[in-house]
C-alpha cells in the first residue's frame, strides 16, 4: 500500500477548524474600534481565510489600524470561539500513522495558528506550520505553500494541498500543488471549482477517501 499523496498540506480556517465565529467577532470589535460602518454578517464571511490586510481594504478601511482593533479582541477571546470539525482528528491520526507527512499553510499569523492547534491538540499531527508573519510580509498563500513545501524539504509534485478557498486553490497551483477543495468550510457555491480544484470533498470522511492508502497498478 502506497500514499497517494507523501505529503498533505491543509488549510486551518474553515478546513481544520470552523473559525467562522471568532473571526466575525474579532472583526465586528475591529470596525467599531476604528469608527467604520457596520457590516452585514453575510458580508463578514469574506475575512475568513483571506489575508486580513486584503479584507480590510477590499471595505475602504485603512488596515493596519483595524488589525490591531483585530488582534486586540482575537488574541484573548476570538482565536478560541472556534472548534474542529467533526471527521479531522482521525483523518488526521491515520494519514500520520500511515507514514504521510503533514503541514499546515495558513494566511493566519504562525503564532496564532500553532496556539489554535496546540489549544485543540491537534499540533503534534503536523511536522510544519508555516503561515504569515505579523507584519504581514508572507500573505499570500503561494509564499505560505512555497515556504511550507521548503520546511519539509520536499518536491511541489508529491504534495496536495487542502483547503475550502480560492485562495488556497490559486496559491497551490502557482506553486505547482494539486489542490483538493475542503467543500464544508467557507467558500461560496462554485468558489473551489471556478478557481481549478482538482476535486472538491464534501466532508471530512469524503476526504478520507481521496486519501486514503491504495495498491499501486501492476505492470502490464
Amino acid at each position: 500500500m502506497i500514499a497517494r499523496w507523501p505529503a498533505v498540506l491543509f488549510d486551518l480556517d474553515g478546513t481544520l477548524t470552523d473559525s467562522g465565529p471568532g473571526i466575525i467577532n474579532s472583526v465586528t470589535y475591529a470596525l467599531a474600534g476604528v469608527g467604520a460602518p457596520a457590516v452585514a454578517p453575510r458580508a463578514l464571511r469574506a475575512f475568513i481565510g483571506p489575508p486580513l490586510r486584503e479584507s480590510f481594504v477590499a471595505l475602504g478601511i485603512e488596515p493596519m489600524a483595524a488589525i490591531a482593533k483585530y488582534r486586540e479582541y482575537y488574541d484573548e477571546i476570538g482565536m478560541f470561539e472556534n472548534s474542529v470539525y467533526d471527521g479531522i482528528p482521525p483523518l488526521l491520526e491515520e494519514l500520520r500513522s500511515s507514514g504521510v507527512r503533514l503541514g499546515v499553510a495558513t494566511s493566519k499569523p504562525t503564532v496564532f495558528a500553532v496556539r489554535i492547534l496546540e489549544h485543540f491538540d491537534l499540533l503534534d499531527h503536523f511536522e510544519v506550520v508555516v503561515g504569515d508573519e505579523l507584519d504581514g510580509s508572507r500573505r499570500h498563500k503561494h509564499q505560505v505553500i512555497e515556504a511550507a513545501l521548503a520546511a519539509l524539504g520536499i518536491d511541489s509534485t508529491v504534495a496536495v494541498m487542502i483547503g475550502d478557498r480560492e485562495a488556497d486553490v490559486l496559491g497551490a497551483a502557482r506553486c505547482g500543488v494539486h489542490c483538493i477543495g475542503a467543500g464544508w468550510g467557507y467558500g461560496e457555491p462554485g468558489e473551489l471549482a471556478t478557481a481549478g480544484a482538482a476535486v472538491i470533498a464534501a466532508t471530512p470522511a469524503a476526504l478520507r477517501t481521496l486519501l486514503a492508502p491504495h495498491e499501486p497498478s501492476s505492470p502490464d
